[in-house]
Protein backbone atom coordinates (compact mmCIF):
# COMPACT_ATOMS: atom_id res chain seq x y z
CA UNK A 1 0.00 0.00 0.00
CA UNK A 2 1.17 3.24 -0.51
CA UNK A 3 2.41 5.49 2.19
CA UNK A 4 0.71 9.56 2.25
CA UNK A 5 2.47 11.84 4.15
CA UNK A 6 1.14 15.02 5.09
CA UNK A 7 3.35 17.78 3.65
CA UNK A 8 1.96 20.13 6.35
CA UNK A 9 3.58 17.90 9.26
CA UNK A 10 6.98 17.67 7.27
CA UNK A 11 9.96 20.03 8.50
CA UNK A 12 12.92 20.20 5.97
CA UNK A 13 15.97 21.06 7.34
CA UNK A 14 18.87 22.53 5.03
CA UNK A 15 22.27 21.99 6.77
CA UNK A 16 26.08 22.59 6.05
CA UNK A 17 27.55 20.60 8.24
CA UNK A 18 27.04 17.45 10.79
CA UNK A 19 27.55 19.67 13.96
CA UNK A 20 24.55 21.60 12.55
CA UNK A 21 23.07 18.47 11.94
CA UNK A 22 23.38 17.67 15.77
CA UNK A 23 22.14 20.67 17.05
CA UNK A 24 18.96 21.50 14.57
CA UNK A 25 17.37 17.78 15.12
CA UNK A 26 17.98 17.77 19.16
CA UNK A 27 16.34 21.57 18.82
CA UNK A 28 13.74 20.25 16.67
CA UNK A 29 13.02 17.54 19.12
CA UNK A 30 13.22 19.72 22.39
CA UNK A 31 10.26 21.77 20.70
CA UNK A 32 7.85 18.76 19.67
CA UNK A 33 4.60 17.68 22.03
CA UNK A 34 5.14 14.51 23.80
CA UNK A 35 2.53 12.03 22.01
CA UNK A 36 4.13 13.11 18.47
CA UNK A 37 5.34 10.79 16.20
CA UNK A 38 8.81 11.05 14.76
CA UNK A 39 10.34 9.83 11.72
CA UNK A 40 13.76 11.61 10.93
CA UNK A 41 14.93 11.04 7.27
CA UNK A 42 18.71 12.18 6.89
CA UNK A 43 19.69 12.10 3.28
CA UNK A 44 22.89 12.49 1.33
CA UNK A 45 24.52 12.34 4.51
CA UNK A 46 27.84 11.19 2.68
CA UNK A 47 28.15 14.08 0.79
CA UNK A 48 28.31 16.52 4.38
CA UNK A 49 31.05 17.46 5.70
CA UNK A 50 32.17 18.10 8.99
CA UNK A 51 33.60 21.53 9.75
CA UNK A 52 36.83 20.84 10.29
CA UNK A 53 36.66 19.72 6.87
CA UNK A 54 35.29 22.91 5.24
CA UNK A 55 38.42 24.99 7.57
CA UNK A 56 41.03 22.44 6.29
CA UNK A 57 39.83 23.02 2.80
CA UNK A 58 39.67 26.75 3.03
CA UNK A 59 43.06 26.63 4.19
CA UNK A 60 44.59 24.40 1.69
CA UNK A 61 45.08 21.08 3.40
CA UNK A 62 44.19 17.87 2.36
CA UNK A 63 44.28 15.84 5.84
CA UNK A 64 42.05 12.87 7.01
CA UNK A 65 39.23 13.65 9.03
CA UNK A 66 37.39 11.18 11.48
CA UNK A 67 35.08 13.96 13.06
CA UNK A 68 32.40 13.21 10.84
CA UNK A 69 31.79 9.25 11.64
CA UNK A 70 32.08 10.51 15.52
CA UNK A 71 29.58 13.41 15.59
CA UNK A 72 27.43 10.48 13.50
CA UNK A 73 27.47 8.55 16.33
CA UNK A 74 27.32 10.99 18.95
CA UNK A 75 24.01 12.24 17.11
CA UNK A 76 22.45 8.93 17.24
CA UNK A 77 23.49 8.53 21.21
CA UNK A 78 21.79 11.95 21.90
CA UNK A 79 18.66 11.69 20.09
CA UNK A 80 17.51 7.86 20.98
CA UNK A 81 16.96 8.37 25.00
CA UNK A 82 15.51 11.55 23.80
CA UNK A 83 12.72 9.90 21.89
CA UNK A 84 12.49 7.45 24.54
CA UNK A 85 11.99 9.87 27.25
CA UNK A 86 9.55 12.22 25.39
CA UNK A 87 6.60 10.32 26.60
CA UNK A 88 7.08 10.87 30.39
CA UNK A 89 5.44 13.85 31.65
CA UNK A 90 7.93 16.82 33.72
CA UNK A 91 10.83 15.07 32.92
CA UNK A 92 13.77 17.52 32.32
CA UNK A 93 16.97 17.70 30.04
CA UNK A 94 15.92 15.10 27.95
CA UNK A 95 18.14 16.41 25.23
CA UNK A 96 21.43 17.36 27.18
CA UNK A 97 22.61 14.08 26.12
CA UNK A 98 23.16 12.49 29.38
CA UNK A 99 22.02 9.47 30.63
CA UNK A 100 18.68 9.20 32.28
CA UNK A 101 18.88 8.49 36.18
CA UNK A 102 16.10 6.26 38.47
CA UNK A 103 16.98 7.31 41.97
CA UNK A 104 15.33 7.46 45.25
CA UNK A 105 14.58 4.98 48.61
CA UNK A 106 14.28 1.23 47.82
CA UNK A 107 10.77 1.78 50.15
CA UNK A 108 8.86 4.94 50.68
CA UNK A 109 9.23 5.36 54.95
CA UNK A 110 7.52 8.14 55.33
CA UNK A 111 6.61 11.92 53.64
CA UNK A 112 9.49 13.76 55.46
CA UNK A 113 12.47 11.06 54.26
CA UNK A 114 11.11 10.73 50.96
CA UNK A 115 11.04 14.84 50.20
CA UNK A 116 14.13 15.50 52.07
CA UNK A 117 16.00 12.68 49.19
CA UNK A 118 13.84 14.02 46.12
CA UNK A 119 15.25 17.67 47.32
CA UNK A 120 18.73 16.15 47.71
CA UNK A 121 18.97 14.37 44.37
CA UNK A 122 16.49 17.61 42.08
CA UNK A 123 19.37 19.95 43.38
CA UNK A 124 22.67 17.33 41.91
CA UNK A 125 20.43 16.22 38.37
CA UNK A 126 19.68 19.80 37.65
CA UNK A 127 23.31 21.21 38.48
CA UNK A 128 24.67 17.98 36.20
CA UNK A 129 21.51 18.08 33.83
CA UNK A 130 20.63 14.52 34.42
CA UNK A 131 16.79 13.93 33.65
CA UNK A 132 16.03 12.04 36.51
CA UNK A 133 12.98 10.53 37.94
CA UNK A 134 12.16 9.78 41.40
CA UNK A 135 11.77 6.43 42.40
CA UNK A 136 9.84 4.75 45.52
CA UNK A 137 8.21 1.32 45.74
CA UNK A 138 5.40 2.04 47.94
CA UNK A 139 5.15 -1.66 48.67
CA UNK A 140 7.55 -4.53 49.20
CA UNK A 141 5.78 -7.77 48.57
CA UNK A 142 9.43 -9.73 47.55
CA UNK A 143 10.60 -9.85 51.61
CA UNK A 144 12.97 -12.91 52.51
CA UNK A 145 10.80 -13.39 56.26
CA UNK A 146 7.75 -12.25 57.10
CA UNK A 147 8.44 -9.87 60.02
CA UNK A 148 10.53 -7.96 57.43
CA UNK A 149 9.35 -4.29 56.60
CA UNK A 150 6.72 -3.97 53.24
CA UNK A 151 5.00 -0.86 53.82
CA UNK A 152 3.68 2.22 55.72
CA UNK A 153 0.21 1.78 53.76
CA UNK A 154 -0.66 1.42 49.92
CA UNK A 155 -2.74 4.79 49.39
CA UNK A 156 -0.65 6.60 52.39
CA UNK A 157 2.56 5.65 49.75
CA UNK A 158 1.22 6.40 46.94
CA UNK A 159 0.12 10.04 47.67
CA UNK A 160 3.29 10.63 49.24
CA UNK A 161 4.90 9.57 45.55
CA UNK A 162 2.69 12.49 44.13
CA UNK A 163 3.13 14.76 46.99
CA UNK A 164 7.14 14.26 45.89
CA UNK A 165 5.68 15.07 41.80
CA UNK A 166 3.82 17.78 42.66
CA UNK A 167 6.49 19.25 44.42
CA UNK A 168 9.68 18.92 42.46
CA UNK A 169 7.94 18.98 39.33
CA UNK A 170 9.76 15.56 38.31
CA UNK A 171 8.00 12.14 37.44
CA UNK A 172 8.26 8.96 39.63
CA UNK A 173 8.31 5.33 39.41
CA UNK A 174 7.40 2.57 41.48
CA UNK A 175 7.09 -0.92 41.11
CA UNK A 176 3.89 -2.97 40.97
CA UNK A 177 3.22 -6.96 42.00
CA UNK A 178 -0.48 -7.87 41.47
CA UNK A 179 -2.54 -7.13 38.43
CA UNK A 180 -4.73 -4.88 41.02
CA UNK A 181 -1.69 -2.59 41.32
CA UNK A 182 -1.43 -1.79 37.52
CA UNK A 183 -4.32 0.39 37.69
CA UNK A 184 -4.24 1.69 41.34
CA UNK A 185 -0.60 3.36 41.18
CA UNK A 186 -0.93 4.13 37.64
CA UNK A 187 -2.89 7.17 39.21
CA UNK A 188 -0.50 8.54 41.50
CA UNK A 189 3.25 8.05 39.22
CA UNK A 190 4.44 7.88 35.58
CA UNK A 191 6.23 4.67 35.20
CA UNK A 192 4.97 1.14 36.13
CA UNK A 193 8.36 -1.11 37.29
CA UNK A 194 8.11 -4.83 36.88
CA UNK A 195 9.82 -6.55 39.38
CA UNK A 196 12.97 -9.24 38.31
CA UNK A 197 11.10 -12.18 40.23
CA UNK A 198 7.97 -11.48 38.12
CA UNK A 199 8.53 -10.15 34.67
CA UNK A 200 7.35 -13.03 33.08
CA UNK A 201 3.98 -13.11 34.50
CA UNK A 202 2.11 -12.54 31.50
CA UNK A 203 -0.85 -10.81 33.12
CA UNK A 204 1.37 -8.56 35.53
CA UNK A 205 3.28 -6.92 32.14
CA UNK A 206 0.02 -6.97 30.06
CA UNK A 207 -2.18 -5.39 33.07
CA UNK A 208 0.58 -2.36 33.87
CA UNK A 209 1.12 -2.21 29.78
CA UNK A 210 -2.48 -1.35 29.43
CA UNK A 211 -1.86 1.59 31.58
CA UNK A 212 -0.45 3.29 28.95
CA UNK A 213 2.46 4.30 31.08
CA UNK A 214 6.25 3.41 30.22
CA UNK A 215 6.71 0.15 31.78
CA UNK A 216 10.40 -0.49 33.26
CA UNK A 217 10.97 -4.30 33.02
CA UNK A 218 13.44 -5.65 35.52
CA UNK A 219 15.75 -9.03 34.04
CA UNK A 220 14.89 -11.75 35.75
CA UNK A 221 18.31 -13.23 37.45
CA UNK A 222 17.65 -15.98 36.10
CA UNK A 223 17.30 -14.50 32.42
CA UNK A 224 19.64 -14.25 29.51
CA UNK A 225 19.46 -10.99 27.80
CA UNK A 226 17.81 -12.22 25.01
CA UNK A 227 14.91 -13.67 26.94
CA UNK A 228 14.33 -10.03 27.60
CA UNK A 229 12.61 -9.56 24.16
CA UNK A 230 9.53 -11.90 24.82
CA UNK A 231 9.03 -9.60 28.06
CA UNK A 232 9.17 -6.18 25.56
CA UNK A 233 7.11 -8.00 22.88
CA UNK A 234 4.36 -8.36 25.51
CA UNK A 235 4.00 -4.54 25.79
CA UNK A 236 4.24 -4.28 22.64
CA UNK A 237 1.36 -7.13 21.72
CA UNK A 238 -0.57 -5.13 24.76
CA UNK A 239 -1.06 -2.26 23.15
CA UNK A 240 2.12 -0.05 23.86
CA UNK A 241 5.10 0.62 22.62
CA UNK A 242 6.85 2.25 25.88
CA UNK A 243 8.87 -0.62 27.40
CA UNK A 244 12.39 -0.09 29.26
CA UNK A 245 14.48 -3.28 30.16
CA UNK A 246 16.53 -3.08 33.49
CA UNK A 247 19.59 -4.87 34.37
CA UNK A 248 19.88 -6.13 37.59
CA UNK A 249 23.04 -8.69 37.78
CA UNK A 250 22.00 -12.53 37.20
CA UNK A 251 22.68 -15.01 40.08
CA UNK A 252 26.31 -15.97 40.51
CA UNK A 253 25.90 -19.59 42.55
CA UNK A 254 23.69 -19.04 45.51
CA UNK A 255 24.62 -15.94 47.39
CA UNK A 256 25.93 -13.27 44.86
CA UNK A 257 24.89 -11.61 41.69
CA UNK A 258 27.24 -10.51 38.70
CA UNK A 259 26.39 -7.70 35.59
CA UNK A 260 27.52 -9.63 31.87
CA UNK A 261 28.28 -6.63 30.27
CA UNK A 262 28.04 -8.56 26.89
CA UNK A 263 24.25 -8.64 27.60
CA UNK A 264 23.77 -4.80 27.21
CA UNK A 265 23.93 -4.27 23.70
CA UNK A 266 21.81 -7.36 23.12
CA UNK A 267 18.98 -5.70 25.36
CA UNK A 268 19.51 -2.36 23.97
CA UNK A 269 18.25 -4.04 20.66
CA UNK A 270 15.23 -4.81 22.30
CA UNK A 271 14.19 -1.72 24.31
CA UNK A 272 16.19 1.05 26.15
CA UNK A 273 18.29 -0.53 28.54
CA UNK A 274 19.12 0.76 32.47
CA UNK A 275 21.63 -0.75 34.73
CA UNK A 276 20.33 -1.03 38.20
CA UNK A 277 23.65 -0.20 40.00
CA UNK A 278 22.90 -1.12 43.42
CA UNK A 279 20.56 -4.48 43.63
CA UNK A 280 23.67 -5.56 40.93
CA UNK A 281 25.65 -5.63 43.80
CA UNK A 282 23.21 -7.24 46.25
CA UNK A 283 24.45 -10.56 48.05
CA UNK A 284 20.89 -12.44 48.72
CA UNK A 285 19.90 -15.98 50.64
CA UNK A 286 21.62 -15.01 53.74
CA UNK A 287 21.49 -16.84 56.74
CA UNK A 288 20.19 -14.53 58.33
CA UNK A 289 17.15 -14.04 55.95
CA UNK A 290 18.61 -10.13 55.84
CA UNK A 291 20.05 -9.87 52.16
CA UNK A 292 23.38 -8.43 51.76
CA UNK A 293 25.39 -6.24 49.45
CA UNK A 294 28.53 -4.75 47.59
CA UNK A 295 28.13 -0.46 48.16
CA UNK A 296 31.61 -0.26 47.77
CA UNK A 297 31.28 -0.98 44.73
CA UNK A 298 29.19 1.06 43.32
CA UNK A 299 31.22 3.42 41.27
CA UNK A 300 33.16 0.64 39.70
CA UNK A 301 29.51 -0.73 38.30
CA UNK A 302 28.27 2.69 37.43
CA UNK A 303 31.13 3.83 35.03
CA UNK A 304 31.18 0.58 33.70
CA UNK A 305 27.63 0.43 32.67
CA UNK A 306 28.24 4.25 31.39
CA UNK A 307 31.13 2.80 29.07
CA UNK A 308 29.27 0.53 27.65
CA UNK A 309 26.47 2.71 26.70
CA UNK A 310 23.44 2.15 29.06
CA UNK A 311 20.92 4.86 28.44
CA UNK A 312 19.98 4.99 32.30
CA UNK A 313 21.46 4.25 36.10
CA UNK A 314 18.81 3.33 38.86
CA UNK A 315 20.53 4.06 41.97
CA UNK A 316 19.01 3.75 45.49
CA UNK A 317 19.85 5.85 47.92
CA UNK A 318 19.08 7.26 51.38
CA UNK A 319 20.65 9.80 54.03
CA UNK A 320 21.14 7.14 56.50
CA UNK A 321 20.91 3.84 54.91
CA UNK A 322 22.30 1.42 57.83
CA UNK A 323 18.75 2.44 59.30
CA UNK A 324 16.57 2.08 56.09
CA UNK A 325 13.96 -0.17 56.06
CA UNK A 326 14.93 -2.19 52.89
CA UNK A 327 17.81 -2.68 51.21
CA UNK A 328 20.26 -0.89 53.13
CA UNK A 329 23.73 -3.09 52.80
CA UNK A 330 23.52 -2.39 49.07
CA UNK A 331 22.41 1.07 49.08
CA UNK A 332 24.32 4.50 48.34
CA UNK A 333 24.63 6.95 50.89
CA UNK A 334 23.05 9.79 50.10
CA UNK A 335 25.77 11.97 50.72
CA UNK A 336 28.33 10.26 47.88
CA UNK A 337 25.53 10.88 44.88
CA UNK A 338 26.98 13.94 44.25
CA UNK A 339 30.45 12.97 43.06
CA UNK A 340 29.22 9.89 41.82
CA UNK A 341 26.85 11.61 39.57
CA UNK A 342 29.57 14.05 38.67
CA UNK A 343 32.32 11.55 37.38
CA UNK A 344 29.64 9.46 35.47
CA UNK A 345 28.66 12.71 33.95
CA UNK A 346 32.31 13.52 32.77
CA UNK A 347 32.76 9.84 31.70
CA UNK A 348 29.61 10.12 29.19
CA UNK A 349 30.54 13.38 27.78
CA UNK A 350 33.84 11.96 27.00
CA UNK A 351 31.76 8.50 25.29
CA UNK A 352 29.48 11.13 23.54
CA UNK A 353 32.44 12.45 22.07
CA UNK A 354 34.19 9.21 20.36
Amino acid sequence: LPICIDMDRVIHTPITDVEQLKFDITKQLNDLDKKDNVCIVIDSIGNLASKKEVDDAMDGKSVADMSRAKQMKSLFRIVTPHLNLKDIPKLKYSDSGNFFLLAGPCAIEGETMALQIAEKICTITDKLKIPYIFKGSFKKANRSRIDSFTGIGDEKALKILRKVSETFNIPTVTDIHEVSDASKAAQYVDVLQIPAFLVRQTDLVVAAASTGKVVNLKKGQFMSPEAMKHAVQKVKDAGNSNAWITDRGTMFGYKDMIVDFRGIPTMRGFAPTVLDVTHSLQQPNQSSGVTGGRPEMIETIARAGIVNNVDGLFIETHYDPSNAKSDGANMLHLNHLEKLLTNLTAIKLTVNSL
